[in-house]
C-alpha cells in the first residue's frame, strides 16, 4: 500500500499562564490502509480515530511539543491499538502539566526515525516554542510536520509571544531551510504552506520583523542579533 497524508481538524481552548486562547489544531495521520502514526492528537480522540479507522493499527502517537494542544488526546488515541507515545525528553515537564500520572513511551531524539507503510519519518530538533520542540521530515511524501515551529504565516508563537526566539530562529534557518523548496509545512495549526514560499522571509524574521513595532522609536534594526540574538558569522 502507498503512504498518505491526512489531516484532522480540532478547535477547544487552552489556558496559558491563566489566559485562555482559542485555538484551532491540525492532528496529522501518515499511513496506508492497514497502519499509521499519528501526529499531534490535540483534543477530541473520537474525531482523530473516526478518521484513523477500525481496520488499521495505530503504530505509535507522536507529539511535536508537550503543550496540551498536542498531547491532550495522546494517551486515548495511544491505547486503542496499545501504541507507543513518542515525545522529547525536554518537553516532559509541560507533558506533566497534562498527564500527571504517566509518562511517554518513547524519549525521541534528534535524527531519529519512525517508520510506517512504506516511508520513514526522521526527527528533527526545532526547539523555540517548547524546549523539546520536534518537526518531522518524510522525504518520500515530500513534506515536513513542524509542530509550532513553523507555520503558513511564519514562526509559530505560544499564547501570542515567542518563548525563546533566537532558538526557533536558528532552527528554522539551520534545519528546516536546508529542506527542498517544494517540501510541503504541516503544522500543528493553519494551512499548508511549502518551504520555498517561506524561506524567502527569513532575513526580515531574522533583522527583527517578527518582534519590531511601529512604537519602538529606534528606527530599523541593520543587526537581527541585536533583537533576535542569533550571531552571524562575520561578527566572529
Amino acid at each position: 500500500m502507498t503512504a498518505r497524508i491526512e489531516r484532522v481538524v480540532t478547535e477547544g481552548v487552552v489556558d496559558i499562564d491563566g489566559t485562555e486562547h482559542k485555538v484551532e489544531n491540525n492532528t496529522w495521520i501518515i499511513g496506508d490502509d492497514e497502519e499509521a502514526i499519528v501526529i499531534d492528537p490535540a483534543r477530541d480522540a473520537e474525531k482523530i480515530l473516526e478518521q484513523v479507522g477500525e481496520d488499521r493499527e495505530i503504530l505509535a502517537v507522536i507529539c511535536t511539543a508537550g503543550l496540551p494542544d498536542h498531547v491532550a488526546a495522546a494517551i486515548e488515541v495511544a491505547s486503542r491499538d496499545e501504541a507507543v507515545v513518542a515525545l522529547h525528553p525536554k518537553d516532559k515537564p509541560l507533558w506533566r502539566e497534562t498527564w500527571r500520572d504517566t509518562w511517554p513511551d518513547i524519549d525521541m531524539e534528534d535524527d531519529g526515525i519512525f517508520e510506517v507503510a512504506d516511508v520513514q519519518l526522521d526527527v528533527m530538533e526545532t526547539p523555540g516554542v517548547s524546549p523539546g520542540g520536534v518537526s518531522l521530515y518524510c522525504e518520500a511524501l515530500g513534506a515536513v510536520f513542524t509542530g509550532k515551529a513553523l507555520q503558513a504565516d511564519g514562526p509559530g508563537k505560544l499564547g501570542g509571544e515567542y518563548p525563546a526566539l533566537p532558538d526557533q530562529l536558528t532552527s528554522i534557518g539551520g534545519r528546516l531551510f536546508t529542506l527542498p523548496a517544494d517540501t510541503r509545512v504541516l503544522a500543528a495549526h493553519g494551512d499548508e504552506v511549502t518551504i520555498g514560499d517561506l524561506e524567502p522571509h527569513f532575513d526580515d524574521w531574522v533583522s527583527g520583523s517578527l518582534t519590531r513595532t511601529e512604537s519602538a522609536g529606534d528606527g530599523p534594526l541593520t543587526d537581527g542579533t541585536k533583537l533576535s540574538g542569533i550571531k552571524l558569522d562575520d561578527d566572529e
